[in-house]
């Protein structure tokens, strides 16, 4: 028995070093990250969608959220696990000659230009480092980019934290009925 778990560990390792497997795509738990610190996920276009075609009509936005199977693998009424990513694209929605927003057959905007992209993450003691406090989110941070994916944005990531804050009982996550509701269609 001893030797079928070395046989298996020599197996998967040889598979990794060989390229044939992946080791997990989200960022390691065990690395603490700061607000502003966590980097944009190169493979988060292949994550699932957490909502698609958010509608910002109050900043003519257009936004796409993706979740990391880890927090996709979370269930209604659970707070989503240490190691859950989030990614939230920000598009401006395109413009009409008199600078009203575009919409299209469905009635909603029509996304334009990417601007930024939005990180939510958690992890343990992650956001132990918030100041002020009382503008923590638990463990969870953010970091905000430009639309290349690695400059980094100059919002000031308190702006989000205090947007979220009233969320404590949907684990500081907007639309997270809406997104569990959607899932179970």
């Amino acid at each position: 028995m001893k030797y079928a778990k070395w046989i298996a560990a020599t197996a998967a390792s040889t598979l990794i070093l060989l390229g044939c497997a992946e080791m997990p795509s989200a960022p390691q738990v065990q690395t603490k990250y700061s607000d502003g610190e966590l980097p944009v996920p190169p493979e988060y276009k292949s994550w699932p969608k957490f909502l698609s075609e958010v509608q910002r009509t109050d900043t003519k936005q257009v936004r796409e959220i993706y979740i990391n199977p880890i927090g996709h693998s979370t269930k209604m009424g659970e707070a989503f696990p240490n190691g859950t990513i989030s990614v939230m694209e920000i598009y401006k929605a395109r413009e009409a000659a008199d600078g009203t927003p575009l919409k299209g057959p469905n009635g909603k905007f029509v996304k334009g230009e990417l601007l930024k992209i939005g990180i939510m993450g958690k992890g343990a003691g992650w956001g132990e480092s918030v100041k002020p406090p009382e503008l923590r989110n638990g463990d969870w941070i953010y970091a905000m980019y430009l639309a290349d994916a690695k400059t980094k944005a100059s919002d000031d990531t308190s702006t989000c934290r205090a947007c979220h804050l009233p969320l404590t009982d949907k684990d500081y996550i907007f639309r997270y009925d809406e997104y569990f509701q959607k899932r179970a269609q």
